[in-house]
Parts: C-alpha cells; sequence; structure tokens
C-alpha cells in the first residue's frame, strides 16, 4: 500500500494498492476501526489478484476532509522521522 504510488511504480515495486490518504494514517484514522478493516480488505483483494508486476489498482477510499484542510504528516514525528530531523540539526 502507498500514498506515493508514482514512485513505487519509477523503482519497480512489484503490485501496489493506491491510497490518498494522509501520510501516516493509510488504513484511517486513529480509532476507526470499520475503515480500517475495509481498506485492509480492499488492499489484501488487491495483492491477490494483481496480475503482474507493476500492477497499480487505485483504492475506492476518499479522505473525509478537503485536502487543503487535511494534515497530512502526523503531529508527532516517528521515532526514525526524529531521528533524522535531530541528525540534519546536528543535535
Amino acid at each position: 500500500m502507498n500514498m506515493i504510488w508514482v514512485f513505487n511504480r519509477m523503482i519497480g515495486m512489484p503490485r501496489v494498492a493506491a491510497i490518498e490518504h494522509p501520510f501516516g494514517r493509510p488504513f484511517g484514522d486513529e480509532g476507526d476501526a470499520e475503515t480500517q478493516r475495509a481498506v485492509l480488505a480492499a488492499a489484501l483483494g488487491v495483492f491477490a489478484k494483481a496480475g503482474k508486476p507493476g500492477d497499480v489498482e487505485h483504492l475506492p477510499f476518499v479522505w473525509h476532509q478537503d485536502p487543503k484542510e487535511t494534515k497530512w504528516h502526523p503531529p508527532v514525528p516517528s521515532p526514525i522521522m526524529a531521528m533524522f530531523k535531530k541528525r540534519k540539526s546536528g543535535s
């Protein structure tokens, strides 16, 4: 699964279930188990039926907020992103 499916096609990912959800939340919002299950089932369906390397299928899910209002990055960076940020700043 990926939110930047074009990049995956360029580097040769074998199969992609593309979704336009915010980074860090490809399966949906925290606590939204119904959407998370639906996205997971749809992604597994893509991987089960993908016919050849390079297949990209766009999942039919739409984020619940307008893109201009959506915070695409989580408020707290993941540990690895925090480490990269720390290295970049030289701290």
